[in-house]
């Protein structure tokens, strides 16, 4: 049910429903659901990505499954496999799932509803994690249906039930990583490392023609060490490098243009998300390349004096755009330092929560604290010149500060 770098024991997944309970400390029923299976095109799906709640309660990594959580008592309800499904998508135990999450009641999909329906029955509340909308503008994505199938079928039993949102308790649990998590984001930190490292190989880059060529090494290097990518790599170069989430990585590799990687390793289901940028071709970098390129990791320097037990985030963000907009108008990019015109050429937050997802859960409204992993990336984009610079490290925040998690990777234009 997992890789080579995952190392939890049942005891995290115990200890986290432990603490989950504690948080909520309501009386009602608690029911969370896996993720389903997601259709890629005819009969072929994408390949399964458990929800990173249910994940972080079970450990368990197949699709379908409800845990229940009642009173001082857990248990999993596991739909059915026919023959057919068993031979292409393999056999799941009872006492795999019960090894794996510490729960040791698992019931069928008929025994396990009838229990549960019973139960619903007889309360006014169910605590669960409120659906997205099944369709998410600001992203462009339709979301997983699982929870708001679980969702219906929860006031099919009872239509006046109400539904409590444990997302935010589950948000706090999440932020604050413990000793084990902390492993995982350093080994896929590692990975991630190790990979660039390789890819901007002086020697080896010149032998790249394509940015495609790039992200098959990288690919490579990932899964030959255990693991995959936590996110789409981005590898991204020229005026294409000022395109945040450029994912095509399919244009050609000129020397003396500039190259973005922004990549992350999955190690035992926590990623990383690290950037470097580098120069190609033999020439090295332009002046005007390399003013950018110091402006960036100069901001990148100040934002992360900031990172420390007490900052909240919207306070930090206003001043590293302060910054940022002083070293714009030394660039000579803009003239004025309104939010508008540094926007333009820094159109993304610094920093934002890294763990079991690449944008980890968190309150950005809320201070930091120890144990909290973040990741610092500023950058600058400047379409007209063709010119895209990020600079991106995981760090993790400190009792007395922060230390970057990912610092051994060189920031330099090679």
């Amino acid at each position: 049910m997992g890789d080579r770098f995952d190392t939890f024991d049942t005891g995290f997944f115990s200890g986290n429903r432990a603490r989950l309970r504690q948080r909520y400390g309501g009386a009602a029923p608690i029911v969370v659901t896996a993720n389903g299976m997601m259709q890629r095109n005819g009969d072929c799906p994408y390949r399964f990505r458990q929800d990173s709640n249910f994940w972080y309660l079970t450990g368990i990594a197949e699709p379908d499954i409800v845990l229940v959580m009642d009173k001082d008592k857990d248990y999993l309800i596991v739909p059915s496999r026919d023959i057919v499904r068993e031979a292409f998508d393999g056999v799941v135990t009872p006492e795999l799932l019960s090894r794996r999450s510490g729960v040791e009641m698992v019931l069928d999909e008929k025994e396990g509803w009838r229990h549960l329906g019973s139960r619903l029955k007889r309360v006014k509340r169910i605590a669960t994690l409120h659906a997205a909308p099944a369709y998410i503008e600001r992203q462009a994505f339709y979301t997983n249906p699982a929870r708001a199938t679980l969702c219906r079928r929860l006031r099919d039993y009872n239509d006046t039930i109400e539904l409590v949102d444990l997302r935010e308790h589950l948000m706090r649990l999440r932020s604050v990583k413990q000793p084990s998590e902390l492993e995982a984001i350093q080994q896929a930190v590692d990975v991630t490392i190790n990979g660039l490292a390789y890819v901007t190989d002086r020697s080896r880059l010149a032998e790249y023609g394509y940015e495609n060529e790039i992200e098959a090494d990288l690919t490579r290097g990932f899964r030959r060490a255990g693991c995959g990518h936590a996110f789409d790599p981005i590898i991204a170069s020229g005026e294409r490098a000022c395109q945040m989430h450029y994912l095509a990585n399919s244009g050609p590799l000129v020397s003396g243009e500039l190259l973005v990687l922004d990549v992350g390793a999955e190690a035992g289901h926590y990623a990383a998300d690290v950037a470097r940028t580098v120069v190609l071709g033999e020439g090295g970098p332009t002046r005007r390349q390399q003013q950018v390129y110091d402006a960036v990791r100069a901001v990148q320097e100040y934002a992360l004096t900031l990172l420390k037990p007490g900052t909240v985030n919207v306070d930090y963000e206003k001043l590293v755009e302060h910054y940022m907009g002083e070293k714009l108008r030394e660039l000579g990019v803009i003239k004025t330092a309104s939010h508008e015109a540094i926007r333009k050429y820094f159109p993304h937050a610094t920093t934002h929560f890294l763990g079991l997802d690449a944008h980890d859960t968190g309150d950005y409204r809320q201070p930091m604290e120890p144990d909290m992993v973040m990741v610092c990336e500023p950058g600058i984009y400047i379409p007209e010149e063709k010119i895209g610079v990020r600079i991106e490290d995981v760090v993790l925040i400190t009792a007395s500060g922060c230390r970057v998690l990912s610092g051994e990777l060189p920031h330099r234009l090679l």
